[in-house]
Order: structure tokens, then sequence, then C-alpha cells
């Protein structure tokens, strides 16, 4: 029982530690580097709050959803 406990409160903490997602510059950069190695040329990656209007394909979320990574070619 004790075994099970100590499974659950460590699965608790790294569940909070993945929530808090990414900082946006660091997926930013990831980003980009997926997009140069696959050749892709004439983008731009803008880090904007979320919204349901945003203008262009969203490719990330960041700060714990509370923004997101918008692509335009």
């Amino acid at each position: 029982m004790k075994k099970f406990i100590l499974a659950v409160g460590l699965l608790s903490l790294a569940g909070g530690a993945l929530a808090g997602g990414k900082p946006c510059e660091e997926l930013k950069a990831e980003i980009a580097a997926k997009l140069d190695a696959k050749g892709v040329s004439g983008y731009s990656l803008e880090i904007v709050d979320k919204s349901p209007a945003v203008n262009g394909k969203v490719v990330g979320t960041c700060e714990a959803g509370a923004k997101v990574i918008v692509y335009k070619k």
C-alpha cells in the first residue's frame, strides 16, 4: 500500500511539471529548427495570446496553454 501511495504522489508531481508547459521562446526555437531541417523557407512564427480568432495556423502552445505559436507563410 505504501508503494502505491508513493507512486501516486510521484506521478502527480510529474504531471504538475508537465502541465506547466515549455517557455514560449524555447518551443518556438524547436519548431523553427524542425522547419529549417525540412527545408521550409519564407515563414514566420509568432507568439500570441490564445484566442479563438488567431490569424494563421497554430503549431504549438506554451505557458500552460495561455499563449500559442502561430505559423504564417
